[in-house]
């Protein structure tokens, strides 16, 4: 069979000449590295429980950008530090409260949607997850092709009960756990723990002291896989069952619906 080349499409955030001199960026939000055709992204804002401030969301479009025109690199690792993976989306950056940074990473051409920014990569992603799961953080979790959590987690969604509805959630997650399901999370909002995430198959397996190992073991099975065949799949499965235009659809609405009177008086003071 001869593969027709991966274009990568849909990530256009960063042209060539803003990539090349990648590691000479300053990058505020993550801890990234590299090494034997691994990527590993770390996010490090754990004073704030990793809470996803728009320029981390810029930072995290930026690496995968790179990656995506990077040959060497097979497959890409997201971990965080701290207790908390990630809290989801900056809630005072919503209100336009945004903390300031040292990064150097330029704005991205377009908007960066997680969810589309986390099909449009093609190339396999593992999610270490060692710390709870709270809201939009399930979009991260919900974008990878595997997960890898330690036991005694909770996975929550939260974001009803300060007046928003997780929409772009919804739409991830309802590829996951079918729509159902999705939909009754949404609307309590209450939190699951490690195993029921595993049972749901938001979790691919369950770690209690050898998280490493499985990491390398989980690495390692790629090996003697054609590289240019995996990219090529992942590609024509983005394009075949995900739509780009649902996750901008999602967007637009939760707009709104921040800008008008959803919110809870506990978001809005």
């Amino acid at each position: 069979m001869v593969f027709s080349e991966c274009k990568f499409s849909y990530m256009d955030y960063y042209n060539d000449s803003q990539l090349l001199n990648f590691w000479e960026n300053k990058f505020h939000f993550l801890n990234l590295n590299e090494e034997n055709g691994v990527f590993t992204l770390i996010l490090d804002r754990a004073n704030k429980k990793n809470a996803l401030h728009p320029q981390m969301i810029n930072e995290i479009a930026f690496c995968f950008s790179y990656i995506s025109t990077n040959d060497k690199i097979r497959v890409v690792i997201i971990r965080s530090t701290g207790d908390t993976f990630s809290a989801g989306a900056d809630l005072k950056a919503l209100k336009n409260n945004i903390e300031p940074h040292n990064s150097t990473i330029p704005d991205p051409s377009k908007k960066v949607i997680i969810g589309n920014l986390f099909n449009s990569l093609y190339k396999p992603k593992l999610a270490v997850v060692e710390g709870n799961v709270y809201a939009g953080a399930c979009l991260i979790v919900a974008g990878c092709n595997y997960v890898i959590s330690a036991a005694n987690l909770t996975f929550s969604l939260p974001e009803v009960k300060r007046g928003i509805f997780p929409l772009q959630v919804m739409e991830s997650l309802s590829h996951i756990i079918g729509l159902k399901k999705t939909i009754d999370w949404c609307i309590r909002g209450y939190k699951i723990d490690t195993n029921k995430a595993f049972e749901w198959g938001i979790v691919d397996e369950i770690s209690n002291d050898n998280i490493e190992q499985k990491i390398n073991k989980w690495v390692s099975s790629f090996a003697e896989n054609s590289q240019r065949a995996i990219e090529f799949g992942l590609e024509i499965y983005h394009k075949h069952f995900h739509d780009n235009s649902k996750h901008e659809t999602m967007e637009k609405l939760f707009k709104e619906m921040v800008n008008q009177d959803h919110l809870s008086d506990d978001f809005q003071n």
